[in-house]
């Protein structure tokens, strides 16, 4: 299952509501979903900077957004469908080359909360601490994907 294509228009909405929330000034970057993205993963992180306890300032619409950008951007770097990444209740994707799962429960699967996918795939948490903190359930052979992670730097650039 790949990732869902992203509709920049509601993914401008997210990043402006979500950036309004922090009393940032209106996105001013571009306008593909890539950028729009990017741009909601950043923001994200300023509102669990700015609140660590993540409840006050996050956004549902702006998580969805960073969570599927992020989860998109672990299928273009580890292409395949011998792995399931959920992170419910926003998306699941398949990734990493291998033998392919078309029925039943997946055996290789991992599944996280939006807020440690963010973390992990931001690498401001590792893949050893996330289990360690019983924030990562992986089961099967092949589940281990932390050779693709981080996906991104963990402070994206936000115009």
């Amino acid at each position: 299952m790949p990732a869902r294509p992203q509709d920049p228009q509601r993914l401008l909405a997210a990043v402006t509501a979500q950036r309004a929330a922090l009393g940032l000034p209106a996105w001013n970057g571009g306008l593909s979903a890539a950028e729009l993205g990017a741009g909601c993963v950043a923001a994200v992180l300023a509102a669990i900077d700015a609140d660590p306890a993540g409840a006050g300032l996050l956004l549902p619409d702006a998580v969805r957004a960073a969570v599927g950008y992020l989860l998109a951007a672990l299928a273009q770097r580890a292409p395949g469908r011998a792995v399931e990444v959920r992170v419910p209740p926003y998306a699941a994707i398949q990734c990493v080359a291998g033998p392919r799962h078309t029925r039943g429960t997946p055996p290789n699967v991992v599944e996280t909360d939006p807020l440690t996918w963010i973390l992990l795939a931001t690498g401001r948490v590792s893949w050893a601490e996330a289990v360690a903190a019983g924030r990562l359930q992986v089961s099967g052979p092949r589940s281990d994907i932390s050779g693709y992670l981080p996906l991104g730097s963990g402070r994206p650039a936000a115009p």
